[in-house]
């Protein structure tokens, strides 16, 4: 199985036009982060978790040409607002796109993309197959997937395991009945949002503490906002099996 970093950044603090501070002037490739999302390859199945609005350049950029399935962590816009660009697929495939989300999720992608699932549609639109996952086990083409659920302030939040892979983005809270779920994966991907105190995300010391009890071989921070600091810099607090992840970063397992 390969895994490809997408994106490891967020809308959150996004700095305004024009910014001049260190992250937005790094020449650094490891400091251009766009919004968080996941590519997951084995020999027959390509699945992405979550389709922020950097979806259609992410997928260019990978050289993606075929995609099996779609996985929702959650209805937030930086991580569903580029579900419309799944019409390449559609066109390339012949067929629908499998969507996987919880039901509130799907929901909002029915309001979000009222016209793709219309009774009369327009000619074009995105084809979407919605499917209603909760905390069960689900398969996609015999890959079997765990919902690894999370909190993100008062909001429910999935993240999914598939065989020794562990993937949280968007939380503060990790419950016990979770971190059984997690237990024993090799490779743990958490979000790390910057190093002070937020309401709905972990920050840096928070997730380097998730990380400990957690005890993965190996643990990537995402979901990065530009408030973190340098890539190259920060990097240098961290324990030898902790590190950043970075965009176009692919692990194998």
């Amino acid at each position: 199985m390969k895994i490809t970093f997408l994106g490891t950044g967020t809308s959150q603090g996004v700095p305004v036009i024009g910014c001049r501070c260190e992250v937005c002037q790094s020449l650094d490739f490891r400091d251009k982060r766009l919004r968080v999302s996941v590519l997951i390859q084995t020999e027959h199945t390509t699945l992405v978790i979550d389709t922020g609005p950097d979806f259609r350049q992410q997928m260019l950029r990978e050289r993606v040409s075929r995609l099996d399935g779609i996985l929702l962590t959650h209805s937030h816009k930086d991580h569903i607002a580029g579900l419309d660009d799944v019409r390449a697929f559609n066109f390339l495939q012949e067929k629908g796109m499998p969507i996987f989300g919880k039901p509130e999720t799907l929901e909002q992608v029915r309001k979000e993309f009222y016209y793709a699932f219309e009774e009369k549609k327009y000619p074009g639109t995105p084809e979407l197959t919605l499917h209603d996952i909760d905390s069960d086990v689900f398969e996609v083409n015999g890959i079997k997937i765990t919902p690894l659920p999370v909190m993100h302030m008062r909001m429910p939040v999935l993240g999914f395991r598939i065989g020794d892979f562990s993937y949280i983005t968007d939380a503060n809270f990790i419950s016990d009945d979770t971190l059984k779920k997690i237990s024993g994966s090799r490779i743990l991907v958490l979000n790390a949002l910057q190093r002070e105190k937020h309401l709905s995300h972990f920050n840096l010391h928070e997730a380097l503490e998730q990380a400990k009890i957690i005890g993965a071989e190996q643990t990537y921070f995402t979901h990065v906002s530009h408030k973190m600091g340098l890539h190259h810099a920060v990097s240098k607090e961290l324990p030898e099996s902790v590190s950043f992840a970075y965009d176009g970063l692919a692990i194998t397992l």
